[in-house]
């Protein structure tokens, strides 16, 4: 059965799911998913990114990108896509019904929207954060912490995490979280699977926890889509944050000093018999060799030099992206996609996307100076988590009250209105809590808590 875009990029929200159509406010010019992304915006998960580790994790300059500039960035980048299949492959890609689906306006808007909101449920200290948390519950002695629905923590990920923030966590007056649209929401799945089901074993991550199975199959249904397939647009997005991380990582990568820019290009020259990655550091060195002729120094040429590779290197893999997704996109509306397929992979980026990941990893991830703060987060993230523990499973002494008066009302009042077992819910409150908190939030808690816990 064929996926419609009628439905997958359907304006009625959760709240309304008894109404035929969606309400717009009448003196709102907005379309529904165009209000989204500005709930998204004005939300505070959205806000505490900025506190929230991308690559290197507390630093203290200014330029280096947080997890809320990789966020714009993404949802900038998601956008440009969206514009570019709205305005020049409208009819190829959403059909002969285009101009009803508003899809000029609504489709940059779902995709602005994701892009920004895709990373919101991460931890602290970003994919290390995942780490450490996973590693909790995989060492800790938790009873009946073996049945298969505790698959949800062993295997923590910050994308399941996001959908139960937007859904669950973010509680206005009632039980719909913000209130996203069904088509903003479907889009946001990154991994439309359970952990604790058989689904989940073909791919490499999960997207729904088990707590939020109910809202996601009822957005599936909404939206025509069902466990296993996902949106197309989530495509898009996926494209968009390996862009994002590839080139721009490179950036402040040679921004913070591990490498230059010259590192960079003779790192690609090896595969320069690649089309894309040929003109890419032609344009580059060009661009180089004219900043030498000025009195700058070492560190503003390749802050320059770098400037340039990231807008040369950007619109080549936005643009085969693009060109991957119109290719593409009618196997995956008949749900023919295999499920590791990728956009980028799939396009003629595909070498320079690989080539910039390792570029990255040997040079940024694998630094000294980026493990030893990542082995600092991790620890904090184990002690915090031991400590919370103890103040979510034994209530009443002294230090579980302080402890307990730390953690966010709402995620307070979700845990208590559950109706799970408490092991499982205990569990969700603790990944809440340090999910929830930023880089500077979680080194505060564990200073405070461990004065009293440990007694210094």
């Amino acid at each position: 059965m064929m996926l419609q875009w009628e439905k997958l990029l359907l304006g009625r929200r959760r709240k309304l799911t008894n109404k035929t159509e969606a309400i717009t406010s009448s003196e709102d010019s907005r379309t529904e998913l165009e209000r989204d992304f500005d709930r998204i915006v004005f939300s505070a998960p959205t806000r505490r990114l900025a506190d929230k580790t991308q690559v290197f994790p507390l630093d203290t300059s200014d330029s280096i990108r947080t997890r809320l500039t990789h966020s714009y960035e993404v949802s900038n980048l998601a956008r440009s896509i969206g514009i570019t299949l709205a305005f020049k492959h409208a009819e190829e890609v959403f059909g002969e019904n285009h101009a009803s689906l508003q899809v000029q306006r609504n489709v940059p808007a779902i995709l602005a929207t994701i892009g920004l909101a895709h990373d919101l449920g991460n931890p602290p200290f970003g994919h290390q954060g995942e780490k450490a948390i996973r590693s909790w519950f995989r060492r800790k002695t938790i009873e009946h912490i073996d049945n298969p629905i505790h698959a949800d923590f062993k295997q923590f990920d910050g994308n399941p995490h996001t959908f139960r923030l937007l859904t669950r966590l973010q509680i206005l007056n009632d039980n719909y979280g913000l209130n996203m649209t069904y088509g903003t929401l479907s889009a946001l799945i990154k991994y439309p699977k359970f952990s604790d089901t058989s689904a989940c074993e073909s791919s490499r991550k999960f997207g729904i926890f088990t707590s939020e199975k109910d809202i996601a199959e009822e957005v599936w249904k909404e939206t025509g889509l069902s466990q296993g397939e996902r949106h197309p647009l989530v495509y898009i997005m996926e494209a968009c944050d390996d862009i994002a991380y590839g080139v721009l990582d490179a950036e402040d990568t040679v921004k913070k000093g591990f490498a230059s820019f010259h590192d960079l290009m003779d790192h690609l020259s090896v595969n320069d018999n690649d089309p894309i990655i040929k003109r890419v550091i032609d344009k580059s060195i060009k661009k180089n060799k004219l900043f030498q002729k000025d009195s700058l120094s070492s560190y503003e040429l390749n802050d320059l030099s770098m400037q340039m590779f990231r807008v040369s290197a950007i619109y080549e893999l936005i643009s085969a992206a693009t060109s991957s997704f119109v290719s593409n996109v009618e196997n995956m509306l008949k749900s023919r996609i295999d499920d590791n397929f990728e956009l980028v992979t799939a396009s003629d980026g595909c070498e320079l996307s690989r080539m910039l990941k390792e570029f990255d990893q040997r040079h940024g991830f694998q630094n000294k100076n980026v493990l030893e703060l990542e082995m600092r987060g991790h620890n904090l993230i184990i002690g915090t988590m031991d400590m919370l523990w103890t103040a979510i499973r034994k209530p009443r002494s002294p230090f579980s009250k302080y402890a307990r008066s730390l953690i966010s009302e709402n995620y307070m009042r979700v845990h208590k209105s559950t109706d799970r077992d408490d092991d499982y819910k205990d569990c969700q409150l603790l990944c809440d809590s340090i999910a929830g908190m930023t880089d500077s939030h979680l080194v505060r808690i564990h200073q405070k808590l461990s004065k009293f816990y440990y007694g210094k």
